[in-house]
């Protein structure tokens, strides 16, 4: 039996029941349509991020390849070059004390056999060694010494006869000694120093045949946003000989790339350069590019580095380590944000020796 204190449900008209069925449709026709425009707006995001070009223009693209293959050249005569990353022909740590210099047996570090037996001595006063009690600011004191006999002709430092006395270490204004086409400086890792010997005659320089890259694509020119740090951080860098390189990072770059949002993380070499230094591995390292990952520098972003705002990322301009070419180099190692699970097949590929 039905209870009577139940109200019975209100009954509207059937104009009324018209009207707030006709509200209902368009209330829900509503919902599609903003569901269809956001839809449409991330479409058309992803497709302006991976668009071939700022301008669809034909000769933009025309440009843009000309720019490209005159970049391409240049670095390939940079890496050829005398004193191109294909003539390092030793990487020798130097020891605290006394340390010879020649391409004969019984000296400590040794030269291409064209050199002279005995060349210089190279005397290291202060910490060369992490352990080493000493606070890791401070560079070690080296003193260029002349063997038995006086220098050899044609020693120069820094393109002038060579004299005993302290020699620069690491940084642009590090010496350089040399005789003929062999030369050297000295640089820094934490707290060691280490000598680098290049050979303007080296067997990889003079058998050179050029790089190996993908095709021009134009898929791969975005425009990344980007997000400045609050404060710019300063990233730990690892290196294939074990140290620690520490960069600032003044923020990250976002884009959409193969319909996935990525970032890549980049930092400053020089403090007063203008440009940013990106070190990255994707999944190419597994079949046609370096294993230890490429390299991409660029441009400032588009306001700067302090404020939001564009900055252009051209893949097709990624380039090899020094380490792809020799085993005398020094290298950083992309840092776990910078490692992208997609392949970018663009730029730089392995390089045959």
């Amino acid at each position: 039996m039905r209870d009577p204190n139940l109200k019975r449900p209100y009954k509207f008209s059937p104009r009324v029941t018209a009207v707030l069925r006709a509200a209902a449709i368009l209330r829900t026709a509503a919902i599609l349509c903003a569901a269809a425009l956001v839809f449409s707006a991330q479409v058309a995001r992803t497709q302006a991020a991976s668009a071939p070009a700022p301008s669809s223009s034909s000769l933009d693209l025309q440009s843009w390849q000309k720019n490209l293959a005159g970049w391409r050249t240049q670095r390939e005569m940079q890496v050829s070059a005398r004193d191109g990353w294909l003539t390092l022909a030793g990487l020798e740590w130097l020891k605290p004390g006394v340390n010879t210099i020649g391409s004969a047996a019984d000296n400590s570090i040794h030269l291409p056999q064209q050199a002279p037996a005995h060349l210089a001595m190279l005397t290291v006063m202060g910490a060369t060694h992490p352990n080493a009690n000493a606070k890791a600011a401070e560079t070690p004191v080296v003193q260029l010494l002349s063997p038995a006999g006086g220098f050899p002709p044609d020693f120069t430092v820094d393109d002038k006869p060579a004299r005993e006395g302290s020699v620069q270490v690491d940084g642009p204004n590090a010496s350089t000694m040399a005789w003929r086409g062999v030369s050297f400086v000295i640089l820094k890792h934490g707290d060691r120093l280490v000598l680098r010997i290049k050979d303007a005659d080296s067997a990889m320089r003079t058998s050179f045949k050029g790089l190996n890259w993908y095709p021009p694509n134009p898929v791969y020119l975005v425009t990344a946003r980007w997000i400045p740090f609050k404060s710019a951080i300063i990233e730990e860098i690892p290196t294939v000989i074990g140290t620690m390189l520490k960069l600032p990072a003044p923020g990250l770059a976002m884009f959409m790339l193969n319909g996935k949002i990525m970032q890549l993380e980049p930092v400053i070499e020089d403090p007063a350069g203008k440009t940013l230094f990106f070190i990255l591995r994707d999944d190419t390292s597994k079949t046609t590019t370096y294993g230890g990952g490429r390299f991409l520098h660029t441009g400032l972003p588009d306001r700067g580095l302090n404020e939001p705002g564009n900055l252009v990322l051209d893949f097709n301009q990624l380039e090899n380590p020094p380490c792809a070419y020799t085993n005398f180099a020094t290298c950083p190692l992309p840092p776990k944000q910078n490692q992208l699970e997609t392949e970018i097949k663009a730029g730089e590929k392995r390089y045959e020796r």
